[in-house]
């Protein structure tokens, strides 16, 4: 895939219509780069002007900031800020709640003041502009999908409308989990959880949480964290339901659809 670098465009005098961040998990997680190449795939279809920073892009600093390390988290916000700055970028589109919420709510008091958009709410603006078609015999069509809410899209940033309507796009048939919404269940991998072991319970949050997706009856997991997405897989292969239940990134769906 040939995915336009932003000093290169720089180089040549041209400015994206948004600036793609694709954060750790989406550049280097192997099940998260086909979220990358799903929602690339997307934008190229669409025509969108688009650029990554590629080797120039930091870690968000999110991570070490949950993890209490503020030091280090101010150090990778400062070095993104200068070359976000430097760029002249105005709009920033992620796949990567965590990377959105950071840069969104975190970044400004630092410098950083940016139009940042989740890839869910950018999706539904292209479906609702009409730009995407889906086309009439996909393989989505008629099936039960149940949304997992992401902590950091929903409680955090109040975004439960825009992929849901992107679902509803797809004239397929959506379930909710019983704990939806604001009264979403988490994952288990936020706030630095993907990175250590968890305290000793009756059961792992991700497990509860897949059970609730499993007991609706839903042919796909569609959700809309690469983190959230790992999580529920591993719930899915634990309870042996891989075959017949797919743990979906809304953009995989939509990518698949047009």
């Amino acid at each position: 895939m040939h995915v336009p670098v932003m000093a290169e465009m720089a180089a040549s005098g041209e400015t994206p219509e948004v600036l793609f961040w694709v954060g750790c998990a989406g550049s280097f997680d192997q099940r998260a780069q086909k979220i990358t190449k799903a929602f690339v795939t997307i934008l190229d279809k669409v025509g969108i002007k688009y650029a990554i920073l590629g080797k120039e892009e930091l870690c968000t600093g999110d991570p070490a900031r949950r993890a209490g390390n503020e030091f280090m988290f101010q150090m990778m916000a400062y070095q993104n800020i200068s070359i976000l700055n430097g760029y002249g970028i105005k709009k920033i589109v992620t796949a990567c709640p965590h990377c959105f919420n950071t840069l969104k709510n975190e970044y400004p008091e630092l410098g950083g003041n940016y139009e940042v958009i989740h890839h869910a709410t950018f999706l539904q603006q292209l479906i609702d502009g009409g730009k995407i078609k889906m086309t009439d015999g996909h393989s989505f069509k008629g099936k039960k999908i149940t949304y997992h809410d992401s902590c950091y899209l929903g409680r955090a940033n109040n975004i439960y409308e825009a992929p849901r309507k992107v679902l509803e796009a797809l004239d397929a048939s959506l379930v909710e989990m019983k704990r939806c919404r604001s009264n979403g269940l988490c994952c288990g991998a936020g706030g630095a959880q993907m990175f250590k072991e968890e305290e000793k319970g009756e059961i792992r949050i991700n497990l509860e949480r897949t059970n609730e997706a499993l007991a609706t009856g839903a042919a796909v997991i569609a959700a809309a964290c690469p983190f959230c997405n790992t999580m529920m897989t591993d719930g899915v292969k634990n309870s042996n339901k891989e075959d017949e239940v797919k743990v979906l990134d809304i953009a995989e769906i939509i990518a698949a659809s047009i």
